[in-house]
């Protein structure tokens, strides 16, 4: 058992991480333990990234115990550098949370500052005084690496940031080199986003907190508004929507809608946020209130412009999209689809269920006209059934067949419609298939599998869909 984590109290009476519990306690007796929970501070860093998510949306893990945030371009928002991170520090310092931070040109020198320099905003250029006099440790580099440092009097970033880089990548590694590159500037590092970034963006804070769900949809509508400018620049329109909720006290609250084709009207995402917030009821906890909302666009496709009839109306797609939409909303994303054609000629592998949040088309073949009967049914059989067949010559139409023990007579048919299998399936045999009707008006669709004679002695029968 070892102590990995230290509150003020400790550092002041003389405890390090790495101790022994009995050593601790003999240098203070009245030590409290908790055992260590690896979950519990996942948990809680990522709710901490969720709340300073309010200030920048591009937000990283750095470690197990601390944060990345970009925030080019976000610091005049909230009074410059200083003014933010004194901000962030105090919010959660009232919140219970002991925090340390750094603002600095790399990520590597602002990781180093807050943890081993007491936190600083370090002045443009400035960053490789600050590294100076910050231990190896500051690099983000093995402890192992570090022992072998001091073990030579390297004990400082200092003493290493103009020394020549060949005999120190031979003797400690590259890894070395890379990570005192990345903090002095001199080689790039990539911040990974928690959260993917949104396509567009907007948001509003406020003096007084929201708390109403009638605010909370005005509020999305006129974020929705300002959005309308740049969707039409662009010219693409919104598939996936979420709407970020700030707490008070902290707590985020995020809500995601998708839409059956690309959406810029604000009346229309106001409704079905309106909608999901209605569906969530007690679930969205306001809390004090919200002190900002934010409106992302997370997927984004390419809009035509509506063809408008001489009375003034476009045409009755608009009406089904918005009906997919309100279902999408209330029974989720992933549970409206669209029929999508695959590349294949059998009827079972020729279209396959997407998801309208996906982005995916609308069916790509022509509908029939309203004369033209179907050729196939509108559904198939998840797996096509056999049945029993009489027919009076083995390629001929069945005069009569059993399916799941009932017997049907067959009064006309129509067919064959030959298919044949994938060239690549060296066993697949070819496919007869029949539009058949019986004495009571049902229509069945039914295929015979393998040719007589030469692909199969024997072919079998399928029942592969019901016309309505």
């Amino acid at each position: 058992m070892r102590l990995v984590a230290l509150n003020e109290t400790a550092f002041r009476v003389g405890l390090s991480r790495g101790q022994a519990p009995a050593e601790a306690r003999a240098i203070y007796p009245m030590l409290e333990v908790v055992e260590e929970d690896p979950g519990a501070d996942a948990r809680l860093l990522a709710e901490i990234a969720d709340w300073t998510d309010r200030y920048t949306p591009l937000v990283a893990l750095d470690g197990v115990d601390g944060l990345m945030l970009d925030i080019t371009g976000c610091a005049h928002l909230f009074g410059g550098e200083e003014a933010m991170l004194a901000d962030i520090v105090d919010r959660l310092q009232r919140q219970g949370i002991a925090a340390r931070g750094a603002v600095a040109d790399t990520p590597g020198a602002a990781s180093a500052v807050a943890r081993y320099g007491n936190g600083a905003v370090v002045s443009s250029g400035g960053h490789a005084a600050w590294l100076a006099k910050l231990p190896m440790l500051a690099l983000r580099i093995p402890a192992e690496t570090v022992a072998m440092l001091e073990r030579v009097g390297l004990k400082r970033i200092g003493q290493i940031a103009d020394a020549p880089r060949a005999p120190l990548a031979a003797r400690f590694g590259a890894g070395l080199i890379e990570r005192l590159d990345q903090a002095l500037g001199r080689a790039e590092e990539a911040i990974s986003p928690r959260r993917p970034m949104p396509e567009l963006m907007a948001e509003r804070r406020f003096a007084e907190p929201l708390s109403l769900a009638q605010d909370i949809a005005a509020t999305v509508i006129s974020l929705a508004g300002s959005l309308a400018e740049r969707f039409e620049e662009r010219g693409v329109g919104g598939r996936q929507f979420e709407l970020a909720l700030f707490r008070v006290d902290g707590a985020v609250a995020r809500t995601t809608i998708g839409t059956g084709r690309p959406l810029t009207t604000p009346k229309l995402i106001g409704e079905l946020f309106a909608e999901k917030i209605e569906l969530l009821g007690d679930e969205l906890d306001a809390g004090f209130g919200f002190e900002m909302v934010r409106l992302s666009v997370l997927a984004v496709d390419d809009i035509n412009p509506a063809q408008i009839d001489l009375a003034g109306e476009s045409d009755g797609d608009a009406d089904l999209a918005r009906l997919i939409d309100r279902i999408g909303v209330r029974l989720g994303l992933g549970r409206v689809a669209n029929l999508a054609p695959r590349d294949s000629h059998l009827p079972e592998r020729s279209a396959a269920f997407v998801p309208t949040a996906n982005g995916s088309a609308a069916l790509a073949w022509p509908a029939p006209l309203d004369d033209e009967p179907l050729d196939r049914p509108l559904r198939l059989f998840a797996r096509p059934e056999p049945v029993e067949t009489i027919a009076e010559i083995p390629e001929g139409p069945p005069l009569r067949f059993r399916w799941r023990r009932a017997l049907y007579e067959v009064t006309r048919a129509e067919g064959p419609e030959r298919i044949g299998d994938e060239w690549w399936h060296e066993d697949g045999l070819t496919r007869d298939y029949y539009r058949v009707e019986d004495r009571a008006g049902h229509r069945f669709w039914l295929y015979r599998e393998g040719l007589y004679g030469r692909e199969t002695a024997a072919p079998r029968w399928f029942l592969h869909g019901l016309f309505a």
